[in-house]
């Protein structure tokens, strides 16, 4: 690979592909809008790959690593409930995008592939990701390692019901934390009207109006159960908080850090814990799940 490593971040939005090199420097980007359809999918990450392998002068060609939403079975690079990309449960995503292409495909879930770039730019071993993007998923890096589970599920919080008089999820039950902590949920009670729901939200709190004020501490409560349920299962030293909605930035970090500390108010076991100061943002200027993907190409 001349020492380049090529990664793609595959989400419900938008396909983002980059060639970086083994210290995790940007040498070339590309970003398409993600179309609906398993072999539609792969029809334009190979596009993407394309593009990219022009734009680095043909390097990085021999692997790629993918990061996509669902179930993934990495042995056998396939794709299960990816219900936000309408990819077909079982649906063979490695082998037709290593036929497309002519690479080594190295498939993994988005959220994983993320949790591994935040480690590599945070420098961390131990930490707990917390994808906020158009559904609501944890990965985990435990002393270094990816915990997968038994079936590919580890991390799947977002489909954990929380509210039984709550909306039907994508994934068919009801009331999921999923359906109130994630991207999806804050456009459905905010509407950005052209911007991004979040930042729409946040700017008109920071604005004056008390009525996003409230939809804004509600839901970063709500982000404050998923950072619980996270740490009160494995403890992880830190708890990252990146996808879609984190491009709001420290604002969003410091919300949900005040809804733990709220928590925790009348808790003296939650307090010990210090949940507040153990969250951390993705860092902001990095395709941190590109970058990570692009790194499971290198294992």
């Amino acid at each position: 690979m001349s020492g380049v490593l090529m990664g793609l971040d595959i989400g419900a939005t938008k396909i983002l592909g980059v060639v970086a090199s083994a210290e995790g420097e940007v040498l070339a980007s590309v970003r398409v809008t993600s179309p609906t359809g398993g072999d539609q999918v792969v029809a334009t990450a190979t596009e993407v790959v394309e593009k990219l392998r022009a734009a680095a002068g043909g390097l990085g060609t021999g692997v790629v690593g993918v990061g996509i939403p669902g179930l993934v079975d990495v042995g056998h690079g396939t794709v299960r409930h990816a219900v936000n990309l309408g990819v077909v449960d079982g649906y063979p995503f490695g082998e037709r995008l290593a036929a497309a292409t002519g690479a080594r495909i190295v498939l993994d879930n988005d959220a994983n592939a993320a949790a591994l770039g935040a480690a590599a730019l945070l420098g961390e071993t131990d930490l707990g990701y917390l994808s906020l993007g158009t559904g609501l998923a944890a990965a985990l890096v435990l002393d270094g390692a990816l915990r997968r589970g038994s079936r590919n599920a580890a991390g799947e919080i977002g489909h954990i019901p929380v509210d039984p008089a709550g909306p039907r999820c994508e994934c068919g039950q009801v009331g999921c934390l999923e359906t109130v902590a994630s991207g999806s949920a804050i456009a459905a009670l905010w509407p950005g009207h052209g911007q991004p729901a979040a930042q729409a939200l946040f700017d008109a709190a920071a604005a004056g109006s008390v009525e996003a004020a409230v939809v804004r501490d509600r839901f970063a409560a709500r982000v404050a159960d998923a950072v619980r349920l996270v740490a009160l299962t494995v403890d992880p030293a830190v708890v990252v908080l990146g996808g879609g909605v984190a491009q709001v930035g420290e604002r969003l970090r410091v919300a949900v850090a005040h809804a733990l500390a709220e928590q925790a108010a009348a808790s003296p076991f939650l307090r010990s814990l210090d949940l507040a100061g153990r969250l951390r943002l993705a860092p902001l200027d990095r395709p941190v799940a590109a970058l990570g993907a692009a790194l499971l190409g290198a294992s």
